[in-house]
């Protein structure tokens, strides 16, 4: 199953740097291990933002819930998930 996601990351201010740059790290690399698994199979920045569109190819909606949560910067984000399916005039 497809989802494009659309996520918004809102770091505290208050987050102390350091604690903040180690959650980035863990995210980029949790982020590649999916990529490199297939789960997550397009990921875009959106330009001057701290967001990007990503699309998911997972078995389940649980499936999807539970890479989203594990992200570690899950508790700073807003996600939008829209489910994707084929479109009847694609080749």
């Amino acid at each position: 199953m497809l989802y494009l996601v659309h996520m918004i990351v809102r770091i505290p201010r208050d987050l102390p740097k350091e604690e903040a740059q180690k959650i980035i790290a863990e995210e980029k690399a949790y982020s590649q291990e999916l990529q490199r698994a297939g789960k997550w199979v397009h990921l875009w920045r959106i330009t001057g933002e701290y967001a990007n569109y990503s699309v998911f190819d997972v078995e389940s909606n649980d499936e999807l819930h539970d890479i989203l949560s594990k992200l570690p910067l899950f508790p700073f984000m807003k996600i939008k998930v829209t489910p994707l399916a084929k479109h009847p005039s694609a080749i």
